[in-house]
């Protein structure tokens, strides 16, 4: 989308001590960081090896993230953010409250291409990041602490804003917050599951997750 050149995504200034926007050094560890989270994993990525990465002294890093948890956090929270830019410029002109719930549903859902205007962050491969690792980000056990810090505030609204337009296709339907973060969770653990155990989906080559959620919706909100 051409418009995102246009548009900073803004990130909780809570989560960084120097904001990697506003340097080169600061890009290069947030592009290698994704780049090396998705070739060892979380578990086996420090700040060591990201230093190594860069060609950077570790300490350098530090001036950026106080650890390792808050630049994963950091990393969710652009991706939803970016994911909440096309959300909007994808739904904003669409008034047909099933037409604008069927886009939104195929945004959340489908499969990430990386997005040109970014050149520092391949969101394709943060997509699989996200897939693989946002739960370790999300279930933690300083959740309530991070929640409080408005860490997730953006993941929330993009899960209220899906609610919403499930209401406006059928306000009698009980469930638009469950159904939303089903959708937006779901979906992520249904490519997952794609990817690695396939033999526990429907997914596949032929049947993507936006298929699936599609078809739950229009059954669960039919009237």
């Amino acid at each position: 989308m051409d418009l995102l050149g246009n548009l900073k995504i803004k990130v909780n200034e809570k989560l960084y001590l120097k904001d990697p926007e506003t340097s080169e050094l600061g890009k290069k560890i947030i592009l290698q960081s994704i780049l090396l989270i998705d070739e060892i994993g979380l578990e086996s990525f420090t700040f060591k090896k990201l230093g190594e990465q860069i060609q950077s002294n570790e300490s350098s890093i530090y001036r950026y993230f106080e650890n390792k948890h808050k630049l994963v956090v950091y990393l969710s929270s652009w991706y939803w953010s970016w994911m909440e830019y096309r959300l909007v410029l994808a739904t904003n002109n669409i008034n047909n409250p099933v037409e604008k719930l069927t886009k939104a549903i195929i945004v959340v859902t489908e499969k990430i291409k990386d997005d040109d205007n970014t050149k520092h962050i391949n969101e394709a491969i943060l997509n699989k990041i996200i897939i693989a690792e946002f739960n370790k980000a999300l279930y933690t056990k300083e959740v309530d602490e991070d929640n409080k810090e408005g860490y997730f505030l953006v993941y929330k609204r993009i899960i209220n804003q899906l609610a919403t337009m499930i209401y406006d296709v059928n306000p009698d339907y009980p469930y638009s917050k469950s159904l939303a973060s089903t959708i937006v969770e779901g979906s992520l653990h249904q490519h997952f599951l794609n990817e690695h155990l396939k033999t526990i989906t429907d997914c596949s080559d032929l049947i993507s997750p936006t298929d699936f959620y599609l078809d739950l919706i229009t059954k669960a909100l039919k009237k």
